[in-house]
């Protein structure tokens, strides 16, 4: 930020660098090694008398007169040139810290530069032992020019104690020093085993080529069998961390870091199968391809050594993009404009909100990104929508951590997302959720069926809403499968909870009993769970009419894994909330016992596509698009090395918590990855820009202006949101990770996450998905009213029994979810659509929209009134006085 800096938007400044460095480092390598095979020629030629090597090396070193020495030199002054066009912090550092170093080495070219002219010009008129002697003086000039380089090449991966010191000595002796300089040792002799290959191969003496053959591969060996030892040392040099970011995570490594592990046999085999036995022509040849395979080989090195020090130019000092891990905090606060002396723009204000993204761009992303080249932004970002790209640059660097963080206010992250989704994509920037008019019918008349004198029947959804994942075709991970629970009482004194002899069934409204008509879940179900089902028929064999079997354990009925559809089958609107009707029967009579009716929730409204780009996967309502499934997969198959959306385009998708355990589908998953809720909720919270109950709702189907909104209970109504019972998402996802925390993944999420987390993450209590969740009573303290910004986060119930969708009352016999309805849908409920649509069963019994047996009203149940609150304590307290949706 203190520098003007070239930016080459198409071809990008990195590459314009490797261009220079790569083929200078190759030469270099070159004037290292072969100095040293020059020397040791040379003293063989001596010792032997042998006019083969001194006739090879008279053509042997016009190689390093004018490739190394000339376009060597050359090529490093284009080094600094490119460098401090692109980079000049970087190098302004290097220069500031490692300036005698630079001195030292330019004196050893000096003496590289005059002992090789004297070798070359001299050769045959210097006595051999003087000759041998400038040949020594090559070498030892050359490998010490090396042995300067790299303490300053290693220091950039390794700078240790530097650190905190910033102790010349310590950066340069830093941890990756010796194991660096001994595996480039020998990859120099590597390198000159190449090109003695290349120019053996074009004498025309048989004897010769057969000669230096030999040589040739003697010295490969030698270089395969150090570089060895000394690559894995040079390896583990480096600290844990950065292996496992750039090796383990960074996408760009792998298919350098193969490169490079591949090309070497490669090149030994090659070198010694083929080489010392083929024709003159093919020698010449397979020695042309040895080296361009070596520039290969040392380009995977060198660019392996490069990524490695991602995010940053200077491990853990400067950032890619030159700013300063300790600037973050500052800049954070007063903005990266304000800092950026070379900027047009020094705050984000008014209308300046493109160019001050366009200025931001530059500073913090142009760095390693062109515009349609190598490591391309503009295809890298094409898929996100406005909520997405903001959200990528939320979580940069926070998980992945090969990559920067975003460095800036939220004013300056957002006009940067702006910039990318609006002016580079030419998107309309949507910056908040949209609100989605629903059809209201305010004049619907809601069907209460009569209530019977002898029963009362007591039926619930058991979550309040069930989502589907409809786009099978490419991955399913919630199937069309609700479930309806019921307890029947026969009214008495006291009640009495009937299951014997008795019969429920229900039976869905009459216009959602073709399921299979809107959703594509039988299509793939023999492909997904190894079911073979009818259409509208679900995983538990049941259909949109059946019967309920008994839980004795509960004293309840269960109808489980209802198919159902938010779509209606006459005209295929979106219609979240049907109903079924429920009714019991005598079995032994077939008398008509009860009738009611309970809402079966149901949503497609899953909201992937704010994030991960592509539409609404249906017209007029929500539903998961196969542009935004196909993104999803894309984006999995990237992070994890799967190849899920190769196998959905082959006619194969998967479930999710086939790899996934989920409680909520019984899914044992695989024992050494994240359960499905750690890992959906632990990754997204480090990426989600959204606070507060909106992160929430920009997920699951609760936007009060989405297409759903199924937050419509009692605590919605009062001001109680997601974040009061469950915390924020970062809180949300600790719990949840913490329950897995021995995994490496959850580890890797929870150390992004805890610098958002508001209490320490060792005092936040781990649960397990669908089977812990939040108790009611930590907010309700004896069943009383909760005391003043009382949140329920972090007190969690003991085992699932003790769930409220599972507990009992005091009497252990009612279910507390029967009196009170489904969670998300506690009586009253405020259903958006339709009034009182989910207060049906409470004005049945008690012509009242409030819980069972509310208010004192006992007789619900009972024949004679009660004085005592058997239930739980304050039952007979008159409810709070709510105002239902109109």
């Amino acid at each position: 930020m203190n520098y003007p800096i070239w930016h080459l938007f198409e071809l990008g400044g990195g590459s314009l660098i490797a261009l220079v460095a790569i083929t200078h480092v190759y030469v270099s390598h070159l004037a290292v090694g072969g100095g040293m095979l020059l020397w040791w020629l040379d003293r063989r030629a001596a010792k032997e008398n042998n006019p083969v090597l001194e006739n090879f090396l008279r053509r042997y070193n016009w190689v390093f007169l004018l490739v190394t020495l000339v376009f060597g030199g050359i090529s490093g002054v284009g080094i600094w040139w490119t460098i401090a066009l692109v980079n000049p912090s970087a190098t302004s550092t290097l220069i500031h810290n490692f300036v005698f170093g630079w001195a030292i080495e330019w004196v050893f070219f000096l003496g590289e530069i005059v002992s090789l002219i004297i070798y070359h010009y001299y050769f045959d008129r210097l006595k051999r032992k003087d000759r041998t002697t400038m040949a020594f003086f090559y070498a030892l000039f050359a490998w010490l020019s090396l042995v300067i380089i790299d303490g300053i090449l290693s220091f950039m991966l390794t700078p240790g104690q530097w650190l905190q010191t910033g102790n010349f000595w310590h950066g340069f002796l830093n941890p990756g020093y010796f194991p660096s300089m001994l595996f480039r040792s020998f990859a120099c002799m590597m390198m000159a085993g190449l090109f003695t290959f290349l120019v053996g191969s074009f004498s025309r003496d048989s004897e010769t080529r057969a000669v230096i053959g030999r040589i040739g591969v003697k010295w490969l060996l030698i270089a395969f069998v150090g570089m060895l030892p000394t690559g894995y040392w040079y390896y583990y040099s480096t600290p844990a961390d950065v292996r496992f970011i750039n090796f383990g995570l960074n996408a760009q490594m792998q298919p350098v870091f193969e490169s490079l592990l591949v090309l070497s046999p490669i090149i030994l085999l090659l070198a010694l199968l083929f080489i010392p036995r083929t024709p003159a022509a093919m020698q010449r040849l397979l020695a042309i391809v040895l080296v361009v395979i070596g520039q290969f080989w040392m380009a995977s090195f060198e660019y392996s050594r490069e990524i490695a020090r991602k995010p940053y130019v200077i491990q853990e000092f400067m950032y890619s993009n030159s700013i300063l891990p300790n600037q973050v905090e500052e800049l954070n606060k007063a903005g990266v404009l304000s800092a950026a002396k070379w900027s047009e723009v020094h705050e984000v204000a008014g209308t300046n909100a493109q160019k001050a993204g366009e200025e931001l761009l530059a500073l913090e992303c142009m760095s390693c990104h062109t515009m349609g080249g190598r490591n391309d932004i503009l295809s890298q970002t094409e898929k996100f929508p406005y909520l997405g790209m903001l959200a990528q640059l939320t979580g940069q660097g926070k998980v992945l951590g090969y990559m920067p963080p975003f460095v800036g206010t939220d004013e300056e992250r957002s006009a940067l997302a702006q910039y990318i989704v609006g002016v580079l994509h030419n998107k309309d920037v949507e910056t908040s959720l949209p609100d989605v008019p629903i059809k209201v019918d305010k004049n619907a008349v809601v069907e209460i069926p009569p209530k019977s004198d002898d029963y009362v029947l007591l039926v619930w959804n058991d979550l309040g809403m069930h989502c589907v994942s409809d786009n099978d075709e490419w991955f399913n991970f919630l199937p069309p499968a609700n479930t309806l629970e019921a307890q029947l009482i026969k009214r008495g004194d006291p009640p009495e909870i009937v299951t014997d002899d008795v019969l429920l069934t229900y039976e869905m409204q009459e216009d959602f009993r073709k399921p299979s008509t809107h959703l594509n879940f039988w299509k793939y179900a023999k492909t997904i769970y190894g079911a073979d089902l009818q259409p509208d028929i679900g995983l538990g064999g049941n259909g949109t009419s059946g019967e309920f079997k008994v839980d004795e354990g509960l004293s309840s009925f269960v109808a489980a894994m209802i198919p159902v559809s938010p779509y209606r089958d006459s005209d295929g609107s979106y219609f979240p909330y049907p109903q079924a009707t429920v009714t019991a029967l005598q079995k032994s009579t077939r008398d008509t016992l009860a009738v009611t009716k309970a809402v079966v929730p149901v949503s497609t409204e899953i909201g992937c596509r704010n994030c991960h780009g592509g539409d609404w996967g249906v017209p007029g309502g929500p539903g998961l698009s196969s542009e935004t499934a196909q993104n999803i997969l894309e984006a999995h198959d990237r992070r994890n090395g799967t190849t899920l959306l190769a196998e959905a385009k082959a006619g194969k998708p998967r479930l999710c918590q086939s790899c996934h355990a989920d409680p909520a589908l019984g899914a044992s998953g695989d024992s050494t990855v994240l359960n499905f809720s750690a890992a959906m909720h632990g990754w997204h919270a480090n990426y989600m820009p959204i606070e507060g109950s909106s992160a929430c709702q920009l997920c699951h189907p609760g936007n009060p202006q989405g297409y759903t909104r199924c937050l419509r209970d009692v605590h919605s109504t009062q001001g109680v949101g997601c974040a009061d019972c469950h915390g924020s998402l970062q809180e949300h996802a600790m719990a949840l990770l913490k329950h897995e925390e021995k995994k490496p993944a959850a580890q890797q999420l929870m150390a992004a996450l805890a610098p958002k987390v508001s209490l320490s993450a060792d005092k936040v209590n781990p649960r397990m998905p669908w089977v812990q969740e939040v108790d009611c009573l930590s907010c309700h303290d004896g069943y009383e009213q909760p005391a003043h910004g009382v949140k329920g986060f972090n007190k969690w119930n003991s085992e699932f029994a003790t769930l409220f969708r599972k507990r009992r009352d005091e009497g252990d016999a009612v279910r507390c979810i029967a009196c009170h309805s489904s969670t998300h849908a506690n009586y009253p409920g405020a259903n958006a659509y339709i009034h009182d649509w989910d207060n049906v069963q409470p004005l049945q019994y008690q012509n009242s929209p409030f819980p069972i047996g509310s208010n004192g009203d006992c007789m619900v149940c009972h024949t004679v009134q009660m004085e005592d609150a058997i239930h739980h304590e304050n039952m007979n307290r008159p409810p709070r006085l709510v105002l239902t949706a109109k």
